[in-house]
């Protein structure tokens, strides 16, 4: 009986210690003229847990309407074991996960609240999104400046408005009135516990609708088509 003790008062212990763990959510995105980087890096426990994905590569392929993609992919500190990989995304793929986040919210009873209710939840720290351009106009510049200087405001309103804000974000736009430019860097830092992530999932679970079958992914043309012989 008391190895049955100890382990049950092993297990709460190490429940406590997961729901209690705080997830650092690291994103960063620089574009530069034509080209762009991306990198997201997830931490925990002070680092022994990490997850990084290295996205050094996107643009337009010139040989069909597609996204290229270039993913390095890194688990734990061994920078030996980061997988590589290109992913090409089109209009159709695009289309195909609206659609299945369209089905998600009609499976999932008040599926908006439990979001909101867990992203209120999630601090935000440490935003910075810096900013040069310049369309070699300078009535023109200054026009697209405030436009910008706008945007910005309206973006950083809505994520306040979701999420805990922290820190004050660090935001500059500098205009180049005499010449073309376009470059843009932006870095924040995601924080929740683990705890209010499970929360949310059991949530999804308990008020999944059980009665509606959720529909995998399908290529548009056989839904096109389903639609065509329905009518």
């Amino acid at each position: 009986m008391n190895w049955v003790f100890i382990t049950f008062c092993i297990f709460i212990l190490l429940l406590f210690i997961l729901i209690m763990t705080k997830i650092k959510l690291f994103v960063q995105y620089y574009h530069g003229q034509d080209n762009d980087h991306a990198k997201i890096e997830m931490r925990a426990w002070f680092g022994l847990i990490r997850y990084k994905k290295d996205i050094p590569l996107i643009k337009i392929d010139e040989d069909s309407p597609t996204l290229v993609v270039k993913e390095n992919a890194t688990a734990g500190t061994d920078e030996e074991k980061t997988k590589k990989e290109t992913k090409q995304f089109s209009v159709e793929d695009l289309l195909n996960s609206i659609r299945q986040f369209k089905e998600l919210l009609e499976h999932v009873v008040s599926f908006h609240k439990i979001i909101k209710h867990f992203l209120k939840k999630v601090s935000i720290k440490k935003i910075e999104w810096h900013s040069v351009m310049g369309v070699g106009d300078a009535a023109h510049t200054a026009i697209f400046a405030g436009a910008i200087w706008s945007l910005k405001g309206s973006i950083i309103g809505i994520l306040s408005h979701h999420f805990k804000m922290e820190e004050m974000p660090h935001m500059t736009v500098t205009p180049r009135f005499q010449m073309f430019i376009s470059e843009t860097f932006f870095k924040c830092m995601f924080q929740f516990r683990v705890g209010h992530a499970m929360v949310a999932g059991i949530k999804l679970v308990k008020y999944w609708k059980r009665d509606k079958p959720f529909l995998k992914k399908k290529p548009l043309s056989e839904t096109s088509n389903q639609k065509e012989n329905s009518l």
